[in-house]
């Protein structure tokens, strides 16, 4: 079946509409990062650089690190735009972009998401890295899409809703677990973590700065809720759409964050870039074993 020019948007050049990779410059392995000035940090690591591109918040390079091939994207902030990036990161592996047709068998990609995030649990050490081995959807983007309960943690959600007395304004939330193929590359190295990607970075975050919140404890029930031996360890905001995206394509996705903030104890690191560039190691390292 053809895909019409409205659903899928090809470029003159014959490169994705968004992110202006065309496929031949698709890597197996795919790193993602929120901040476009993130990419330029894997740049010094790489053996050969064979492409760039730059559009809006997209920016990205293909290189090779120790033999090993990777793409190196950024995604600006928000799951809406993972929407964005996992449509067309799959339709560049998996869509002959010259018939518009879905091509015979399935190329799976390794797609790991590297970022910031505020711990909430007292334990957890600012400067941590937290793998996301679950992560909680409070921005609604997988309901859009049919089959959501077959990849989501049903039991997870009505326990959750439960236990913080969810809004009934709120969008459902919905939890997705990580690719097992990377919970086990990163289980030795890094926090084990159940994330809420949050929709935003104020109120869904529970900061209040002129607006009051429609959940007032909202943090200390994040803080205390636990199941099957998973507590809330963080926030960010692009984590659960990557692996629920990823899980109905078929892809191996997680997310692993260095914890820059601590909402439980008040403090924060504004000077974290030396720990995020041993996280881009770390990623890469991890990766390409």
């Amino acid at each position: 079946m053809r895909i019409p020019e409205s659903e899928l948007i090809i470029n003159g050049d014959g490169s994705a509409f968004h992110l202006h990779i065309r496929p031949e410059h698709l890597a197996d392995k795919v790193i993602l990062v929120g901040d476009p000035g993130r990419v330029e940090m894997f740049a010094p690591y790489m053996e050969k650089i064979e492409s760039r591109s730059a559009s809006r918040e997209f920016v990205s390079l293909t290189g090779t690190y120790r033999g090993t091939r990777f793409t190196v994207l950024s995604t600006g902030i928000g799951t809406d735009n993972i929407d964005i990036v996992m449509t067309e990161l799959d339709a560049l592996a998996n869509v002959d972009f010259a018939t518009r047709e879905v091509m015979p068998g399935h190329r799976t990609l390794d797609i790991l998401r590297i970022g910031t995030c505020g711990a909430i649990q007292p334990e957890i050490p600012l400067g941590a890295f937290i793998f996301s081995q679950i992560s909680i959807g409070c921005d609604g983007l997988l309901n859009w899409y049919e089959g959501r309960d077959r990849i989501a943690l049903l039991d997870f959600e009505e326990a959750f809703k439960t236990h913080v007395h969810w809004d009934k304004h709120l969008p459902d939330p919905y939890f997705v677990r990580a690719s097992d193929k990377l919970i086990r590359l990163f289980e030795d190295s890094t926090v084990k973590g159940m994330t809420i990607s949050a929709s935003g970075f104020y109120g869904p975050q529970g900061r209040v700065v002129r607006q009051g919140l429609a959940m007032p404890h909202m943090l200390e029930d994040f803080e205390s809720f636990e199941f099957k031996g998973y507590k809330i360890t963080n926030f960010e905001m692009e984590g659960s759409a990557l692996a629920g995206m990823a899980a109905k394509l078929g892809h191996n996705a997680g997310t692993v964050c260095a914890a820059i903030a601590h909402r439980y104890h008040k403090d924060a690191n504004t000077d974290y870039k030396p720990r995020v560039e041993q996280l881009v190691k770390l990623a890469l390292d991890k990766l390409s074993a």
